[in-house]
C-alpha cells in the first residue's frame, strides 16, 4: 500500500477488529457501522481500563491509600501518554465533559482577555460547537468576521482568510476538517498566517482526530480540541492549550487551581474514571504500532490514513457518479476524511431509516452543521445523509453500503 509517495505496511484488519469488542457482539453481528463521525466504537483497552477503575479504584483520587493512589496514577498516565501522542507537554492537555463545553469555557476566558473592538475570525464551515460560543461574543462588544466557504465546494480559500486578517484580529477559529464537507484544511499553513498577523488559533479537530491522532506540536495551533469518544475512548473532550496562551488567559477554574495549567480551564471536576480510561487510547495505538512493526505514532497515523483512503475512494466514486445525490466536498479521497455527506434533495432521516432495513447504521440530519449546509444551498431542515467510517471498517462493508444506497434510492424514486 502506498500513501504520500511512499509504500508502507498494510493494515491487518482482522487484528484491528479484534481490538474492538463491538465486533464480537451478537446484537451487532451483520450490521455495518457508518455513523462513526457521531462516535466510534470504544477499543478493548479503554473498556478494560474503565471496568477496572469502576470495580477497583472508584474512590477519590490522590489520597494516601492504595486504591486512591492507583486511581490518581492512572489519571496522570492518561494525560501523560495522550500528550506524548499529540506532541505537546503533559500539562498542556486538559479533559472536560465535551468539546462543546470546553469551547464554551474557552470563549469565557477570551471574553475577559480581549478588549472591545478586538476581532475574532470564525468560519461557516464549522460544527456549531466551534462557532456558536465565539459568535456570541459579538454581543459583548467584540467584532466577529466570518471566513466563508465556497458555496459550490465547501472549500475554505486561504486568500480569503488573508483578506480578513489585520492588526485587530486576536483569534482565528477553524476546523481541521468539517463534519459534513470532509475536506482536510491545511492547519499548519493557516496557523502560520494567523500567527504572523498576531492572532492566536483555535482548531476544532473533532472530525479529524479519529483518522489518526495529529501531531499538534508540529501543526502550530495554540488550541486544539477533539472528543475522545470519537477516538475509540470514553465520552470526554480533550483540549490542548499551549503554555504561552494558557498562562495569560484568565483562570476559569477554582482560584486555588489557577497555578496548574491543565486545571485552569476545567471549572467542573473531571470524570475520574473516564479520564483514566483515556490511557486505553494510548494502549491501543501502542498495540497497533507494535503489531505492525512501526516505530512512531506518526507511522501509525499514516497507516490508518492509507487504509481509509483505499476504502473511501470507491465510495466517493460511486456517489459522485450518481445524478440523484450531491456529494458535499471533494471527490478525491486523499484530501478528505472518510465522512461523506450527501444532499438528497429531500429529508435525509427517512433514507437513513431505510438503510437500517439493510443493516446499515447511518445518520440523517443537520449534524449541528446548519451554517455550512445553508452556505452550500442545502436546507438544514432536510439535512444530509452522512456515511462515515474509520480504519476498522471492512471493504465488504463499503460494498454493502454502496449496494444498499442504490437499492434505497431506487425504491424512493420508483
Amino acid at each position: 500500500m502506498c500513501f504520500g509517495g511512499k509504500c508502507m505496511k498494510t493494515l491487518d484488519l482482522d487484528y484491528v477488529r479484534s481490538q474492538f469488542p463491538a465486533f464480537a457482539q451478537p446484537s451487532l453481528d451483520g450490521w455495518a457501522f457508518f455513523e462513526n463521525a457521531g462516535g466510534s466504537y470504544p477499543c478493548r483497552q479503554v473498556v478494560d481500563r474503565l471496568h477496572r477503575f469502576y470495580t477497583e479504584r472508584k474512590v477519590q483520587p490522590y489520597a494516601p491509600y492504595p486504591a486512591s493512589e492507583a486511581a490518581g496514577a492512572e489519571m496522570d498516565e492518561a494525560r501523560t501518554r495522550l500528550a506524548a501522542l499529540l506532541g505537546v507537554a503533559r500539562n498542556e492537555l486538559s479533559f472536560g465533559p465535551s468539546t462543546t463545553q470546553n469551547t464554551y469555557v474557552l470563549a469565557q476566558a477570551f471574553r475577559r482577555f480581549l478588549e472591545p473592538g478586538d476581532v475574532i475570525v470564525v468560519t461557516n464551515q464549522d460544527h456549531e460547537a466551534n462557532s456558536g460560543p465565539w459568535r456570541r461574543l459579538g454581543d459583548e462588544g467584540f467584532v466577529i468576521r466570518e471566513w466563508q466557504v465556497d458555496p459550490e465546494t465547501g472549500h475554505l480559500d486561504l486568500d480569503a482568510l488573508d483578506d480578513l486578517l489585520d492588526e485587530r484580529v486576536r483569534l482565528v477559529c477553524f476546523p481541521h476538517c468539517s463534519n459534513v464537507v470532509g475536506e482536510i484544511n491545511p492547519v499548519a499553513e493557516i496557523c502560520a498566517r494567523a500567527q504572523l498577523a498576531g492572532a492566536f488559533t483555535c482548531v476544532d479537530g473533532v472530525s479529524y482526530a479519529p483518522h489518526g491522532l495529529p501531531d499538534v506540536g508540529a501543526l502550530g495551533a495554540d488550541i486544539y480540541l477533539f472528543s475522545t469518544y470519537k477516538t475509540y475512548g470514553p465520552h470526554q473532550g480533550a483540549m490542548v492549550i499551549r503554555r504561552a496562551l494558557g498562562e495569560v488567559l484568565p483562570n476559569q477554574g477554582h482560584h486555588f487551581n489557577g497555578d496548574v495549567l491543565y486545571k485552569r480551564f476545567t471549572p467542573a471536576g473531571p470524570d475520574h474514571a473516564q479520564v483514566a480510561a483515556c490511557a486505553g487510547i494510548a494502549d491501543y495505538f501502542d498495540d497497533l504500532s507494535r503489531h505492525h512493526g512501526l516505530n512512531t505514532v506518526h507511522e501509525c497515523h499514516d497507516l490508518i490514513r492509507a487504509q481509509e483512503i483505499s476504502l473511501l475512494q470507491p465510495l466517493l466514486d460511486a456517489v459522485s457518479a450518481r445524478n440523484d445525490v450531491r456529494l458535499l466536498g471533494p471527490k478525491e479521497a486523499t484530501v478528505r476524511a472518510p465522512t461523506v455527506a450527501l444532499d438528497l434533495g429531500r429529508p435525509a432521516e427517512p433514507v437513513a431509516a431505510a438503510l437500517a432495513q439493510h443493516r446499515i447504521m447511518a445518520g440523517g440530519g443537520d449534524f449541528y452543521a446548519g451554517r455550512p449546509l445553508s452556505a452550500m444551498g442545502v436546507d438544514p431542515d432536510q439535512g444530509v445523509l452522512r456515511l462515515s467510517f474509520v480504519h476498522y471498517t471492512a471493504p465488504d462493508e463499503i460494498a454493502r453500503v454502496i449496494d444498499a444506497l442504490d437499492a434505497v434510492l431506487k425504491d424512493w424514486t420508483s
